[in-house]
């Protein structure tokens, strides 16, 4: 059984869906605190295109006296609705005219309405959504309802050990803290999900790789989760 683990986030990239998809049971890792790397953080944060190359949508947090001790599943936004009006309008400029907006409007629109109390809550949802937008149908754990002890590298393995895995597709960073003798001493293979990036037609000209899945999806719709698994060629 294949098995990925990754922290929760905020309107993912295609190598998100593309490792769900690989994956025969994903775990998503929300137990543990936000990551603070300017290099791996998306837990509140992602890049949509625009006509001056990409910008952030990024989703305020309520970090005051909280010290460092964030868990991705307790952590609180904000109180101000400001990026709510901001995340929609930024996507409304940059893809209402985008072959398959018109379809996921309503969704969005409806996301954008409410006042989500924890990041965990608006996660879940839109994840699960573009999830099932994309096709990525593998059943999913939350590593906050398994007790499984054990911190990074340790907690991984524990994590891959409980649900009985047989390989872990990590993320390429996972390079940089888990041993591949723990692994095979238990029996599982590791893997790294070293995700080469399709090129599709985006809104503006030029191509910028890395944006957030609603770029795809926006413009793809339906061929979305094909094109992300580099199963279709799409001419740029």
């Amino acid at each position: 059984m294949i098995v990925s683990i990754s922290q929760p986030a905020y309107l993912p990239w295609l190598g998100y869906f593309d490792r769900l998809l690989k994956s025969d049971l994903h775990i998503v890792l929300d137990h543990v605190n936000i990551d603070a790397s300017s290099k791996t953080k998306f837990a509140n944060r992602n890049k949509v295109r625009t006509a001056d190359g990409w910008c952030w949508l990024t989703v305020p947090l309520q970090s005051k006296g909280r010290h460092g001790n964030m868990l991705l599943n307790e952590v609180e936004i904000s109180s101000d609705s400001g990026w709510r009006q901001k995340h929609w309008g930024t996507l409304r400029a940059c893809y209402s005219r985008s072959a398959y907006f018109a379809e996921h409007q309503a969704f969005f629109e409806g996301v954008y309405s409410r006042d989500w109390a924890k990041l965990c809550e608006l996660t879940d949802f839109t994840t699960q959504y573009l999830r099932t937008a994309v096709g990525a149908k593998c059943p999913t754990l939350r590593s906050s309802a398994m007790g499984v002890p054990g911190e990074k590298a340790e907690l991984i393995l524990n994590l891959c050990r409980t649900v009985g895995a047989t390989a872990y597709l990590s993320g390429p960073f996972g390079r940089d803290y888990l041993n591949a003798d723990d692994f095979a001493a238990a029996g599982i293979q590791l893997v790294f999900h070293d995700y080469p990036h399709p090129t599709y037609e985006q809104t503006f000209p030029g191509f910028e790789p890395y944006m957030s899945v609603v770029d795809l999806l926006f413009q793809c719709g339906p061929s979305s989760g094909s094109i992300l698994q580099g199963t279709v060629a799409v001419p740029v």
